[in-house]
């Protein structure tokens, strides 16, 4: 009786030397390095379209087939991976932010700034404007600032104490120094969102309040005309007529760092595609020295895990360090100990996102893979443009997404916002240890199929068992 084998080829590198190693195992046939089957006819010689030759319309039918069929794929990725992007810039804002007005003054200014905003709410749903009694802050402004810092609400209007009094003794004496804008402060966190600050509550907070302004303005000048001491109030304070009240805005964080961006939004990108490139070497380098064949189940996971583990900490040292040579500033919350925050962060980011890379390639081979990282992309990018408050409800997953718990934790460190390193920290462990479950389990099933291939292959063939008997 014959059997055949089926054989293995392995190209390992010693020295300077290329080698062949050659192993056979009955009944299995797999290709660790991507190899050329060339038509049977003479190379390099026929056109694409060349007649009479069998061989070029079979390799023209296999080339078509699969380009096209590829072609088809992207085409569908378009419609479905990249519709997750444009779905979360579609209806943007989708939902309103919070805003808080707050009057401490409780006179006419105050009544009258209030009821502004809460009649903006009737048009305008960018923000959702509440009031909030005075009486919650014991310390006044400071606890008003202390809340947009530990992002309870966007923005607040604050209406300051005494802006209606300090307005009728202008009025009453003209005091040369009167400042309208004393009246109202705006608070804001930039930093937190510099798209939602730049793109809704900036321009909501200024278009609202500069029609106040001009409406109180032109009611005030009005009411003046009938005073016996206008003329000395022209004279001595025009600022009291031209601007009654206005408002200043404080930005408490502002988004000061240029560089920052690269690192809390576009940079994130970067950061996948490194942790893909790590991907693809460990396993052509698993494919070319043998060893995804050679090493048993347990010692070919802990060889990923552990080769994923050391080249991703490697690899986010030089990352965070390309940083800290372009002057991005780390130190506003922890000190110099910011560094290694910074690149723990950057360390944690890349496992979680490398390692379901890492998990999948198994299953999906490098010919599937590349879909699979831009639909990562796409799901991790689509909540950290805008904030989530504002997304369809479906983007809600975002708040357990990498690149956002990533994005929140480098704007800790770099401008000084909430810490909430420590849930941010949290969710990236858990994306990890989901990985390091699921590459086990991927890996024992690819295993798992390959020994059935092996045990089918080595049984008798019918024919082979008859000439035996």
């Amino acid at each position: 009786m014959t059997t055949s084998q089926d054989t293995i080829t392995v190209n390992t590198l010693r020295g300077k030397d290329s080698s062949i190693v050659t192993s056979s195992v009955a009944g299995l046939s797999v290709i660790l390095q991507p190899t050329v089957s060339l038509p049977a006819c003479q190379p390099f010689t026929k056109g694409f379209f060349e007649k009479g030759d069998p061989s070029v319309k079979a390799a023209r039918i296999e080339y078509l087939k699969s380009y096209v069929s590829g072609l088809l794929m992207v085409v569908l990725t378009i419609f479905t991976v990249f519709a997750i992007y444009w779905g979360s810039l579609w209806k943007v804002p989708a939902h309103s932010l919070r805003g808080w007005i707050v009057d401490f003054d409780g006179g006419r200014v105050g009544q009258m700034v209030t009821q502004n905003f809460l009649d903006v709410n009737l048009s305008n749903h960018v923000i959702k404007w509440k009031v909030i009694p005075p009486s919650r802050f014991h310390k006044g402004v400071t606890d008003v600032a202390h809340a947009l810092k530990d992002e309870q609400t966007w923005v607040a209007v604050v209406i300051n104490a005494g802006a209606s009094d300090g307005l009728q003794a202008a009025t009453d004496n003209p005091d040369p120094a009167y400042n309208g804008s004393q009246a109202i402060t705006v608070y804001v966190v930039e930093a937190r969102n510099e798209n939602a600050y730049r793109a809704f509550i900036r321009p909501i907070v200024q278009v609202t309040l500069e029609s106040f302004k001009l409406d109180f303005a032109i009611q005030f000048a009005s009411e003046l005309s009938f005073l016996p001491n206008l003329v000395d109030i022209l004279s001595s304070s025009p600022q009291t007529v031209a601007n009654p009240v206005s408002y200043t805005l404080v930005n408490l964080i502002p988004f000061n760092q240029a560089v920052a961006s690269a690192v809390v939004f576009v940079g994130l990108i970067y950061l996948l595609i490194l942790s893909f490139f790590i991907v693809m070497i460990a396993f052509t380098a698993r494919q070319v020295s043998g060893l995804e064949v050679i090493l048993s189940f347990k010692s070919l996971v802990v060889v990923r895990l552990v080769s994923s583990f050391c080249g991703y900490f490697l690899l986010s040292l030089f990352y965070s360090l390309l940083s800290l040579a372009f002057k991005l500033d780390l130190t506003r919350k922890y000190g110099q100990g910011g560094f290694l925050v910074f690149w723990m962060c950057n360390w944690f980011g890349m496992l979680s996102v490398g390692l379901a890379l890492e998990s999948l390639i198994t299953l999906l081979t490098p010919k599937y893979i590349p879909f699979f990282m831009i639909l990562w992309i796409i799901v991790d990018v689509s909540v950290c443009i805008f904030p989530i408050d504002v997304l369809p409800r479906i983007f809600h997953y975002g708040y357990a997404a990498p690149f956002y718990n990533v994005s929140k934790s480098i704007r800790s460190l770099a401008f000084g916002t909430k810490d909430t390193l420590g849930l941010n920290f949290g969710i990236l462990m858990i994306w990890i240890l989901i990985s390091c479950i699921t590459l086990p389990a991927i890996q024992w099933y690819v295993r798992w199929k390959q020994i059935k291939v092996i045990k089918s292959a080595s049984r008798p063939a019918p024919e082979e068992k008859k000439e035996d008997v």
